[in-house]
């Protein structure tokens, strides 16, 4: 029976959350400024983007007994996620690079040298570290995941707040018009 492990609900919710944040109080922004774009524009904007960071947000991994596979809902159209799927035997070795910022990520490099990014913000990651541990018999124990779920608490945190001054903004730019 395969294990499907999804994008953790803290990360889920918090990506959203910080997006309508983010977003929602321009419509109103840009009808109190009399903007030359229109509000309808924005919230038609605001709402493909919205269907496009949770079809992003809707990825999976998938692990059987002879592949591991990243892969969306079919809801969601074929050119816009970029799935893949492994046998464990193609799998040469699991490799850590540095991004940017200075964290980690790992790379699954395969015997033909192609590099396929391991899912991090995954719920259940450690048990998803353990499976493919077991299927590839590479040793897992220095893999952690991106970042902890600790940042995404305060991030959320953050967002309630901005959500809150978002309320007074929109409330203010309704006064006004």
């Amino acid at each position: 029976m395969p294990s499907v492990f999804r994008l953790s609900p803290l990360i889920r919710i918090t990506l959203l959350s910080l997006y309508i944040a983010l977003t929602i109080p321009l419509p109103f922004l840009a009808k109190s400024t009399q903007a030359p774009v229109p509000p309808i524009f924005l919230w038609i904007g605001i709402g493909i983007g919205f269907i496009a960071l949770y079809a992003t947000l809707c990825e999976r991994v998938v692990l059987d007994e002879q592949t591991i596979q990243v892969n969306y809902p079919q809801w969601i159209p074929p050119f816009f996620r970029r799935g893949w799927t492994l046998n464990w035997s193609q799998i040469k070795e699991l490799k850590a690079r540095t991004t940017g910022q200075g964290g980690l990520v790992y790379y699954f490099l395969t015997i033909d040298q192609q590099a396929y990014l391991l899912p991090m913000r995954v719920a259940g990651f450690a048990r998803m570290v353990k499976l493919v541990e077991e299927k590839t018999g590479i040793d897992t124990t220095s893999v952690y995941p991106l970042s902890q779920p600790w940042m995404y608490g305060i991030l959320l945190i953050f967002t309630i707040i901005l959500l809150l001054v978002d309320a007074w903004t929109i409330t203010t730019a309704m006064s006004l018009s």
